[in-house]
């Protein structure tokens, strides 16, 4: 394969260094990335032919966070070694402790929708901005696509946002044309399965380009390219039979640089553009989950959960192991003929001449504290790495303090709205960034006039927590009294100036 990059010689790029991006992608990181998945969605895997499980396991799935568990619960023998004796499977039991946690904080950071406030001084322009951006944020996907963004970069660390522009169409739309703007105009998240950034060798936080790897499988044309370009390679040497072999895949790469995209399908330049309207700026906009120091990638929710779930996973099987041996009452008789055929249950009679007989019963559940005890404090322990307690899923446990219902759910909650709040840091960085690249392609395109100055946003962002009407209203009115204008504070409540239902 020769790629042809001339194009980014201004970004430093160069076949060598984008061959050691794309390795490093495939041999380190994506085995990664698919672990914190796995961890994070714990998919069934189905095991045995026609739903019927094999000899030596039991039931019909496996679950992905099972790797984790020892060999003596899973009943899988890592060791040849090892006798048969070793591979008997135990009571498996997973609770999947970091799927909800996640989805808690994605709900409290974009579980209510957000507004986008332009930071211009001219209201005019102000409006015109914050009606252009809503449009394109919406038309892109709006909140359902924020919180899918949201839901890679917890998982992940970090997502990618594309700006994509149809710049043929958007050239052809004609000023202050919103409907035409957002048709030439996308906002599409990338996630670090499929993103391969070529970070600055000088600066950790700036791109000099962006790759887009994916595989898909190919058409029977491609497939037979493909085939054929693999038989050049070899020489000739030997035949491939099409007939007979597995779907060809074709590796799709999309090389995004400052004004210049490139797309190689297996290898093959498939399509090459410049840019008109943004020749300087690389449509790709980075956002940290939570920001990490001098790391491109930030810190996953998923990977500080992992040795703790594990752990609990491992007690829960193991607590379930006990409980199956000790749940059932045995007995053990002497001196009583036949009493292996008896039949065991309420008005069961047993009669024999030996007076040395006797049953004597055991077995049965018994108390364990510190099995008890060891998994509360893992569970406790994962509330304070991932701040995510179960109050704040609804689970209550005890009572939740004797002040009013909104204070004690922030004194209750503060580590998750602080970390909510941190996060909404970097995403409304991410969001503001976004904007800021579709604004400078409007300005160029001449659809939408603004100043660098103009092109600035703020995230206004809405209270997680249930909120009472009339603390809504006061805070309102004093902004009014402040003067802030009417239809901007109905804008951040959720209103439309013009709704006759707060008049």
């Amino acid at each position: 394969m020769s790629y042809r990059l001339d194009v980014f010689t201004g970004a430093g790029l160069d076949e060598a260094r984008l061959m050691s991006v794309l390795d490093g992608r495939r041999a380190r990181d994506l085995p990664r990335y698919e672990k914190l998945w796995s961890y994070f969605r714990n998919p069934l895997e189905p095991v045995g032919v026609g739903g019927a499980a094999s000899p030596n396991r039991r039931g019909w799935y496996r679950q992905a966070q099972e790797v984790g568990l020892p060999d003596r619960v899973t009943g899988v023998r890592r060791d040849p070694a090892l006798d048969d004796r070793a591979a008997g499977r135990r009571e498996v039991v997973i609770e999947n402790d970091i799927a909800w946690r996640v989805q808690l904080m994605v709900d409290f950071l974009f579980g209510k929708s957000i507004r986008i406030l332009s930071t211009s001084e001219d209201e005019a322009t102000r409006e015109r901005v914050e009606r252009v951006i809503e449009a394109v944020w919406e038309a892109s996907g709006g909140i359902a696509m924020l919180q899918d963004a949201a839901t890679l970069g917890h998982v992940y660390g970090h997502v990618d946002l594309a700006v994509r522009i149809d710049e043929e169409r958007l050239l052809g739309v004609a000023a202050g044309d919103v409907a035409g703007v957002v048709e030439a105009v996308r906002i599409e998240p990338i996630d670090a399965t499929r993103g391969a950034p070529i970070v600055s060798r000088d600066d950790y936080r700036e791109l000099d380009a962006y790759a887009i790897c994916v595989e898909r499988e190919a058409g029977d044309q491609e497939s037979a390219a493909a085939s054929d370009r693999r038989l050049r390679l070899l020489g000739g040497r030997r035949a491939i039979d099409r007939s007979r072999s597995a779907p060809e895949r074709v590796l799709s790469l999309e090389l995004i640089g400052p004004g210049v995209r490139q797309v190689y399908e297996d290898g093959v330049l498939a399509e090459e553009a410049r840019s008109v309207l943004l020749p300087e700026t690389l449509p790709i906009v980075h956002v940290q989950n939570v920001s990490q120091p001098f790391r491109y990638s930030g810190m996953s929710e998923v990977e500080a959960l992992i040795p703790l779930q594990d752990e609990l996973n491992t007690r829960l099987s193991d607590r379930a192991s006990r409980v199956t041996m000790q749940s059932f009452q045995m007995y053990l008789a002497k001196g009583i003929e036949g009493f292996e055929r008896a039949p065991v249950g309420p008005g069961a009679l047993w009669q024999t001449d030996n007076m040395e007989a006797s049953v004597e019963a055991f077995g049965g559940d018994s108390s364990s504290p510190s099995e008890s005890a060891h998994i509360a404090e893992i569970r406790e322990a994962m509330d304070k790495v991932s701040a995510a307690p179960p109050l704040a899923g609804g689970v209550l446990r005890g009572r939740v303090g004797n002040l009013s219902s909104a204070t004690a759910l922030r004194v209750t909650l503060i580590g998750l709205l602080s970390k909510t709040e941190r996060k909404r840091v970097t995403y409304g960085r991410g969001i503001a960034e976004v904007s800021r690249v579709v604004l400078g392609a409007l300005d160029a395109a001449g659809v939408v006039r603004t100043a660098p100055t103009d092109r600035g946003v703020r995230v206004a962002w809405t209270d997680p927590l249930p909120s009472e009407e009339r603390d809504d209203v006061a805070a309102a009115r004093a902004k009014v009294e402040l003067g802030v204008s009417e239809e901007r504070v109905l804008g951040e409540l959720g209103y439309e100036a013009t709704d006759p239902s707060i008049r």
